[in-house]
């Protein structure tokens, strides 16, 4: 019923989205990859994003929903500001089953070179995050170069995390991402996302390195969008989740 419900939202979002009609869409054609453009001064846009995880090898029955709300302005032609108004998560199949307020943020996103005209597009950006018994810091080089209808993104990211009542547990995290992206019509497209992710804990010993791949799409009308990227995992960690999907609904006002 889970899935059922999941498979059904997509094509109600994409309606949505077609019936709204002020302004155009932005580019983004990723959920799990950050493009190196940044929105123009002045402009607006809200965010809703679902990531489904479910089925670990431990545990069958797994399933975790993470929502986040957020709002994008850019404050100049290469400055973005992003506000994350709440981040949480739902879970289902385990010992801590209920819905639970992870953190709330910001992000800034700067970027350096222009994917098109230059032979290579580059950012910065920057996260900070903070939550009951918990506070992130996260840093992104953002690469992406554009060939025609082609789009071509690569995310190196490095977090560090501290949890628990006194923060006393850190953890480090070393992720990279990548994505290819084909314009089959000017609101359509078509691609593949991938993910790779160790983490540290105590910035010392690292964990099992987690891989995970999968097709992308993304739908524009106008003035919203909607991405979707499912993705499986290929690296057969039992504690991780086999697959895990993201959807990210935005609109510009």
């Amino acid at each position: 019923m889970t899935k059922t419900l999941i498979a059904s939202a997509a094509p109600i979002l994409i309606a949505f989205a077609a019936a709204l009609t002020p302004a155009q869409a932005g580019e983004r054609r990723f959920a799990f990859s950050y493009e190196a453009d940044t929105a123009p001064a002045g402009t607006r846009e809200f965010e809703q994003w679902i990531t489904w995880k479910s089925d670990k090898g431990t545990n069958d029955d797994f399933n975790e929903f993470t929502f986040r709300e957020e709002f994008e302005f850019g404050l100049t032609d290469r400055l973005q500001l992003g506000i994350y108004l709440a981040d949480w998560k739902i879970l289902r199949g385990t010992d801590d089953d209920g819905t639970s307020f992870k953190d709330f943020g910001f992000d800034l996103i700067y970027n350096l070179t222009d994917p098109t005209t230059d032979w290579i597009g580059s950012a910065l950006y920057g996260e900070m995050l903070t939550g009951p018994e918990k506070f992130v810091l996260e840093g992104k080089l953002l690469l992406q170069k554009n060939i025609g209808k082609w789009m071509l993104v690569a995310n190196t990211v490095i977090e560090a995390e501290w949890e628990g009542e006194d923060l006393e547990e850190q953890i480090g995290v070393w992720q990279n991402t990548f994505g290819v992206s084909y314009q089959i019509n000017p609101s359509f497209t078509i691609g593949a996302e991938a993910r790779h992710e160790v983490e540290f804990a105590d910035w010392e010993e690292a964990g099992d390195h987690s891989f995970y791949a999968g097709p992308n799409f993304s739908y524009r009308h106008k003035n919203c969008f909607i991405v979707v990227s499912p993705l499986f995992q290929i690296s057969n960690i039992a504690d991780e989740p086999d697959f895990m999907t993201r959807t990210i609904f935005g609109f510009h006002f």
